[in-house]
């Protein structure tokens, strides 16, 4: 990983591919308590779901190639060091669809983990990450 800057209580890292994208999020799950919610910000084919693989890894999913976007599924849950939650926001229109997941009850049962979070209308006390294409394989990530 190159290009690490830290500003303010942000990090962003320049990853040179989906290995690296993944590695970064498993190194920052490992150190995760449990009960965190991960916001996850990027256009299509960004990596997201790459990212959230990581984070499946550092909290202990013993496969991670299992996790998958639940874009048609909404939410999927896998079991590890600490239950993960993954949520698709995609297809979701409306603070009240959002609603309708139930997804504040997994609020402290796990590590929340919410793809396409830009689609959240009410604030979040959560750790916000901005994945953006830079390259064929490279991406900048913004931590905070």
């Amino acid at each position: 990983m190159s290009a690490v800057q830290a500003m303010s209580g942000t990090r962003t890292v320049t990853t040179g591919s989906d290995e690296e994208t993944f590695e970064l999020a498993r190194k920052m799950a490992a150190g995760f308590a449990g009960t965190e919610v991960v916001l996850l910000v990027g256009e299509l084919g960004a990596g997201k779901t790459v990212f959230a693989k990581g984070l499946a890894a550092g909290l202990g999913v013993a496969d991670p190639g299992i996790v998958s976007s639940p874009s048609y599924t909404l939410v999927n849950v896998y079991e590890g060091r600490h239950r993960v939650f993954h949520i698709d926001l995609y297809r979701l229109e409306g603070e009240a669809e959002i609603a309708d997941l139930g997804w504040e009850d997994m609020l402290g049962q796990g590590v929340v983990i919410v793809e396409w979070a830009e689609k959240l209308t009410f604030p979040v006390d959560a750790v916000r990450v901005r994945i953006e294409t830079t390259g064929d394989d490279e991406r900048r990530i913004t931590i905070g």
